[in-house]
């Protein structure tokens, strides 16, 4: 299981990863900041960039901020990341690296 800091910018022209904020995965969504579209985006982002059932991808705080705290079922926290990091390498180079603080 993973746990991971993302940052959500909404209203941007592409989905994709673009690096870090503060510790945070930093993740651009087209949908807009209300009725919990971009909640609902960033699910199904993060599943379709996984690989993994929506089910697995849950938000557990966050629902109202650009800060959420997000449990992945099935993949650890540095598996995440690298998949993360492939896709923001798709879209071209990110500004910051997407590194692991995990802590075990």
């Amino acid at each position: 299981m993973a746990i991971l800091h993302v940052h959500v910018v909404p209203n941007a022209k592409s989905d994709c990863v673009v690096g870090t904020h503060g510790g945070a995965i930093k993740v651009k969504l087209r949908a807009p900041a209300v009725k919990g579209k971009a909640n609902a985006a960033l699910v199904r982002f993060l599943a379709e960039k996984t690989k993994l059932p929506l089910r697995a991808v849950v938000l557990e705080s966050g629902q109202r901020s650009r800060d959420k705290l997000i449990r992945i079922e099935g993949l650890s926290e540095e598996e995440v990341r690298t998949h993360l990091r492939a896709v923001s390498l798709e879209g071209g180079a990110p500004r910051r690296s997407i590194q692991s603080h995990a802590s075990g």
